[in-house]
């Protein structure tokens, strides 16, 4: 029955081509970039270089201070002061990394100007972050006490500046018109990893900014680095009692809302713009759900609309189908057998336009090192969404083809 079935499809979808062609260029994009933007995700999510020890990292990126008289209220991350002299004494913990948000600044080198990407951090922040050093070494604690004008640099940034090659440790590095001595070169992060990526770190007591503000509101991002990943309630409950017992040191705000994530919640905080105390999955689960269900309904009725389409141009067949006996239910079957096999001939496509893409963005500097792929839990994934796209699309179709009565079968020809 089912190779009569997928005979009588292939037929038909030969016959009627441009419904064919509107419907697989439907479901070709769709599932294109459902695939693409699965693949980003997923790697933007996924511990990789230098981040390799996320399984037991704890992110402090979010701090909110709010008033309890009015609405007002200030979000933003945490400041130097905040954690270095409350988040750094929690325990258990390992190190804390702490690193700016990046700012771009400029320089000068080969003869041409240059953007470079600078961010400061403490002495910490490379035993928190595995970098491979190609050249020298980190910066030490006494060079960040001393406020050192040293610096590390991302290979990239050492064949920008002194040539291609061309050793840079102990040499002198401009940017912003103020002399960094080069004290390593390492492979650099890519564009997606946010608390690593940087073209050049130097140490934050070096910083154009009063570091000794007692402000527990700033520009910094701190990364706990646990002894195993069983520390991580221990962690985050020593936080939350910290928190709470933090005075603001305003006049103003006297409530203050902050929280120790994991990397997937301190992603959906920061792509929500929530800075509650409570960890933003849930919202970020239903706005992501509901994004895709739009992405997913709109090219669903377009399709469905095809489809009722075709079933008019069909009605003769059915209705001399019905003459001859066919039931409602085997006309049923067969248009979403039909629909189902159009479906996956647009998400045999789609895999392929897909695979030509992320080979695209991977040749790109976006992610330098590791290309994009389709991996197990996307492929999955656009096979599921794809079984759906077809039911979704052919169950209504069907049952209205096989509702339709013979006579006005008949006549609607």
């Amino acid at each position: 029955m089912l190779k009569n079935y997928f005979k009588i499809a292939i037929a038909v979808l030969k016959r009627r081509k441009f419904f064919t062609f509107i419907s697989l260029f439907g479901i070709c994009f769709t599932l294109t970039i459902l695939i693409v933007l699965s693949a980003i995700i997923d790697r933007v999510l996924s511990a990789g270089y230098p981040d390799t020890n996320r399984g037991r990292e704890l992110f402090v990126t979010s701090l909110r201070l709010r008033s309890s008289k009015n609405a007002s209220d200030i979000n933003g991350g945490p400041s130097l002061y905040f954690l270095d002299h409350y988040v750094s004494k929690l325990q258990p913990m390992e190190a804390l990394g702490i690193v700016s948000h990046n700012s771009m600044t400029s320089s000068y080198g080969s003869n041409k100007k240059l953007g470079i990407a600078l961010t400061y951090t403490n002495d910490q922040f490379w035993d928190v972050l595995q970098f491979r050093f190609v050249e020298g070494g980190p910066y030490g604690k006494q060079a960040v006490v001393n406020a050192e004008r040293v610096a590390v640099i991302t290979k990239e940034t050492r064949d920008r500046y002194f040539g291609k090659g061309v050793p840079a440790t102990g040499k002198w590095i401009e940017t912003d018109n103020i002399l960094y001595r080069v004290s390593g070169v390492v492979e650099g992060a890519e564009l997606f990893q946010q608390f690593a990526y940087a073209d050049m770190y130097v140490p934050y007591s070096v910083a154009r900014r009063d570091i000794h503000s007692t402000d527990i509101s700033g520009d910094y991002s701190g990364i706990i680095l646990l002894r195993s990943a069983e520390d991580i309630p221990k962690m985050k409950a020593a936080y939350a009692q910290m928190a709470a017992r933090v005075p603001t040191n305003s006049a103003v705000f006297d409530i203050l809302h902050t929280s120790a994530d994991s990397f997937l919640e301190s992603f959906a905080r920061s792509l929500i713009d929530d800075h509650s105390s409570e960890s933003g999955l849930g919202r970020f689960f239903v706005v992501v759900s509901g994004v895709l269900f739009l992405f997913m309904l709109l090219p669903t009725l377009n399709l469905v609309n095809i489809n009722i389409s075709r079933i008019i141009e069909r009605s003769s067949e059915i209705g001399v189908r019905k003459a001859f006996g066919a039931s409602s239910k085997t006309l049923a079957y067969q248009f979403i057998v039909e629909n189902l096999i159009l479906t996956f001939i647009g998400n045999g496509l789609g895999l392929l336009l897909s695979f030509i893409i992320l080979q695209l963005i991977s040749g790109s500097s976006l992610f330098p090192g590791r290309g994009l792929s389709i991996n197990g839990s996307v492929l999955l994934s656009s096979l599921f969404f794809c079984l759906v796209f077809g039911l979704l699309s052919g169950v209504y179709p069907a049952w209205r083809m096989s509702k339709m009565p013979v006579v006005d079968a008949l006549k609607a020809q």
